[in-house]
């Protein structure tokens, strides 16, 4: 890498981190692009060279935040040694909910403004060369496991909503229960999900 890539790259990452700062602590609608690249310390003009607005920028940081938390958690799987699908999904799922439950900042963050499109283009595009594209990751854990799904969209999109709603209530309020208690119940209805898209 050129040193006029590591500095578009170095810029475009600083506008990043500074607008996730401002983002979890003024909010979307009290942060301007003006407040971002003064932060930041770059010209308006450079902001429009990789964001086309606030809302741009914002849908790049979740895509970015998913895909770091996502690629953490599908490491330490591996490293775990784990092979069933279920299990895989399991895992998955328990690292993401207490790596998110150290920091409500970010869950707030990603939950409050995740809608599940922006979910599906944030995993399946990634943003950079070292972002994770988690649809195709998805597509060969199915394949590696040797399991056929009959409808593997519906089903993530089943389990996203429901570890999401739940997760983010019991983390943020301990409501109904800690996320310590959901968990079991939240294996339970993730095993059953899988189990009802699972072909024999």
């Amino acid at each position: 890498m050129g040193k006029a890539d590591l500095n578009k790259k170095l810029k475009m990452e600083t506008l990043l981190n500074t607008s996730f700062e401002l983002f979890t602590s003024k909010g979307l609608n009290k942060t301007s692009i003006s407040d971002i690249v003064e932060k930041a310390g770059v010209a308006k003009g450079t902001f429009y060279l990789y964001f086309k607005d606030k809302y741009d920028i914002r849908n790049k940081l979740i895509a970015h935040k998913s895909s770091q938390l996502f690629m953490q958690a599908y490491d330490a799987m591996e490293k775990a040694g784990i092979v069933v699908f279920e299990d895989r999904i399991v895992f998955i799922i328990n690292y993401v909910l207490d790596e998110l439950s150290k920091n409500k900042g970010l869950l707030a963050f990603i939950y409050k403004d995740l809608s599940w499109a922006v979910f599906k283009r944030a995993l399946t595009n990634p943003m950079s060369e070292g972002d994770l594209n988690f649809g195709e990751v998805y597509q060969n854990m199915i394949d590696e496991s040797g399991v056929n799904i009959s409808d593997p969209e519906v089903m993530l999109f089943l389990i996203i909503e429901l570890v999401g709603a739940t997760g983010y209530s019991s983390i943020m309020y301990s409501d109904p229960v800690s996320l310590q208690d959901l968990k079991p119940h939240l294996e339970e209805v993730v095993r059953g999900i899988i189990a009802r898209y699972k072909v024999q």
